[in-house]
């Protein structure tokens, strides 16, 4: 990748958000860390990004995905990569078929919890590197 891009992480667990961030930053990108979807928005209404690292379920459960429709909105070509644990909290499974993945989370990749940094890293590159930021779901 030749050129650093700006990618906001958004998740309410501290540990989570610096190991994103940690993995991130080491590829090379300016990161920009926040805790929760009122932070994120504020910041987004002062800078674009690349590419938003979200976290599905913060300070409640449906806050990731009303971010991502936010981001979609003033931004749609931003990428967006939602990390999720819900399949093991909530005994839900994400949709496979991106098609409707997309159109229902307004994202364009999922990662499972717990993050697996080559796993992120290959994600990452993946949706910056694609011109349209869209991505085929993948399972850890």
């Amino acid at each position: 990748m030749s050129k650093a891009k700006k990618i906001l992480v958004v998740d309410d667990d501290i540990d989570i958000v610096d190991q994103v961030s940690h993995i991130v930053t080491a590829l090379g990108h300016q990161v920009t860390k926040v805790f929760n979807r009122q932070e994120a928005e504020a910041i987004l209404g002062t800078m674009t990004v690349d590419l938003a690292i979200v976290d599905m379920m913060m300070e409640d459960r449906h806050s990731g995905c009303v971010l991502c429709e936010h981001i979609k909105r003033l931004y749609p070509e931003t990428a967006v990569l939602i990390l999720t644990s819900v399949a093991d909290l909530a005994g839900l499974d994400i949709p496979a078929d991106p098609a409707h993945f997309h159109s229902m989370l307004q994202c364009d990749a999922f990662i499972h919890k717990p993050v697996h940094p080559q796993q992120l890293k290959s994600m990452v590159d993946h949706l910056l590197d694609r011109p349209d930021h869209r991505a085929i779901p993948t399972r850890s």
